[in-house]
């Protein structure tokens, strides 16, 4: 519906000292640290998985080589995805607004909704690590210990069980990402980047990682995820995270967590020649996945 003279009648008296529910302080841009980004100019992307070579074989004197072969494997679609947002308003309440509030702000409120919406829908594919029916390329959902190979078998990206955020459970992390194989069971030489957690766990991050010593103990040991550098990338704590205990370890695998920007947000307005309203509206075209799952470690806590 339009904003009309009677939907904000007091804009239009003098008098009134403030507005306020809608300039609020922004948090950076937090996507950029959960994703890879890439451009787009097609209606969809797609990323196909490859199963590599295994080990070489003991060739006897005088005995034929033995070959192997490569298997195409599954492929990860990225279908892109309009988001729109729009509102109109009077012509009348755009020239009797006496504080600019329907014209300039409600733009900026515009932008904050869009911003806002591409944040979401960036952390929802977190939110949904284990949620059923929300699958990657090999039809399994993004945190599981059944993650199929194209050669056969399985892998894992999730601990034995899922357990809250402490410095065993990261040490323990840690040598089960050291422990990853590509397809063909070939070590691969994986190190987690980043911690990415939401707000509710940043201060247990923070005293895990940045203590000189082991937290929570009476030994005087030191700490070793800090002095032997580990997490390179620090901690990224995401607002838009749902689970309060979940925890996440992005790691240095490519093409793992991809985000492709088909067309950036735009902004546009017109005016409607019979009734004189105007029209502003946004649009922007983008989708987020992932890939190849080692590129994440996840626990949902215990």
């Amino acid at each position: 519906m339009a904003i009309t003279t009677s939907s904000f009648a007091k804009l239009l008296w003098p008098g009134l000292n403030a507005t306020y529910g809608r300039s609020y302080d922004e948090y950076p841009v937090e996507h950029t640290k959960l994703f890879e980004t890439s451009p787009s100019s097609r209606n969809f992307e797609e990323d196909l998985g490859l199963s590599g070579l295994g080990l070489a074989r003991v060739k006897s004197e005088g005995a034929a080589i033995q070959y192997d072969t490569e298997k195409q494997g599954f492929t990860t679609r990225y279908t892109h995805t309009v988001y729109a947002l729009g509102f109109i308003i009077t012509r009348e309440i755009y020239e009797d607004d006496l504080y600019d509030v329907v014209g300039q702000r409600k733009a900026q409120a515009l932008a904050f909704s869009m911003r806002q919406t591409k944040e979401t829908v960036a952390a929802n594919v977190y939110n949904r690590a284990w949620t059923s029916g929300y699958t990657g390329g090999d039809g399994v959902i993004l945190a599981s210990a059944s993650h199929l190979n194209i050669s056969g078998g399985t892998f894992s990206n999730v601990p034995t069980n899922s357990v809250d955020l402490s410095e065993a459970a990261l040490e323990q992390a840690m040598i089960d990402i050291a422990n990853f194989t590509n397809d063909r069971g070939l070590k691969i030489a994986v190190r987690a980047k980043n911690l990415i957690i939401p707000v509710n766990l940043e201060f247990e991050a923070y005293r895990i990682l940045n203590a000189k010593l082991r937290t929570g103990t009476f030994d005087n040991d030191p700490n070793a995820l800090k002095d032997m550098g580990f997490l390179p990338g620090g901690v990224v704590v995401n607002h838009y995270l749902t689970d309060t205990d979940a925890w996440f370890l992005r790691t240095n695998v490519p093409h793992g967590m991809k985000h492709f920007e088909r067309r950036a947000d735009q902004f546009d307005m017109d005016n409607d020649f019979d009734t004189e309203n105007a029209k502003f509206k946004a649009t922007g075209r983008y989708s987020f996945g992932w890939s190849d799952p080692r590129a994440l470690y996840a626990s949902q806590g215990a």
